[in-house]
């Protein structure tokens, strides 16, 4: 068994990171002994400028890319399809508005703090709650549900909410991955030098962590 350190660079109101979280999980599955995956998720703001009212996602896409309400439609299709098949639901009407994500990220590191499965729960929780429930990731009370979910002490996340607790962590991680090139997520960085990016196929990620694995062990 070869242990891998993989750190999943995304934000919780990424798409892509939701269908590469559920592939990459897929393809640990499918690894099974063959690798010890030890999972740390970091932080990265797509819209880190949004105030506490949030942006309509169509007139958002439209003001940063450009795109229509026809064209973001249909990526939104794609992207149904795409999670049905490695097990996330996206809403079929959408997802409403776009919301600020640093108190999320608070509570993941935080969460990081206390356990690898913690986190990883709290990262799906986060997800679900935003993709599949469409509902505002900034708002306390959402994030203390999925809390909760995670099995996490919730009192606890109250008084980091309450604060500016692990504000400076995060901001020093982000600091840290643009630094080192990371502009798009998700970037999966594997024992902190090869880069996957994008929501890869569970094939494309057995693949590589595969190749990864055997080149380390080779080199041992």
């Amino acid at each position: 068994m070869t242990p891998l350190k993989i750190d999943f660079v995304s934000d919780v109101a990424c798409p892509w990171c939701a269908v590469g979280l559920a592939s990459l999980e897929s393809a640990l599955r499918h690894l099974g002994n063959e690798v010890q995956a030890e999972l740390h998720f970091q932080p990265f703001e797509l819209n880190p400028q949004m105030g506490p009212e949030g942006q309509d996602i169509t007139e958002h896409l439209n003001q940063k890319y450009g795109s229509t309400a026809e064209q973001q439609a249909a990526t939104w299709a794609a992207l149904r399809e795409r999670g049905a098949a490695v097990g996330f639901e996206f809403r079929a009407e959408g997802r409403g508005r776009v919301w600020n994500t640093f108190d999320a990220h608070r509570l993941l590191h935080w969460a990081g703090t206390q356990s690898e499965t913690a986190q990883l729960a709290l990262k799906k929780a986060l997800l679900g709650a935003y993709f599949t429930q469409a509902r505002n990731v900034s708002d306390p009370a959402v994030l203390l549900e999925a809390v909760d979910a995670a099995g996490l002490d919730r009192a606890r996340a109250q008084a980091i909410l309450a604060g500016d607790e692990f504000g400076r962590e995060v901001r020093q991680q982000q600091q840290f991955y643009a630094q080192h090139g990371i502009r798009a997520v998700p970037s999966v960085i594997v024992n902190d030098q090869h880069l996957i990016q994008g929501g890869q196929p569970p094939e494309v990620f057995e693949q590589a962590l595969r190749q990864i694995a055997a080149a380390r062990a080779a080199a041992e």
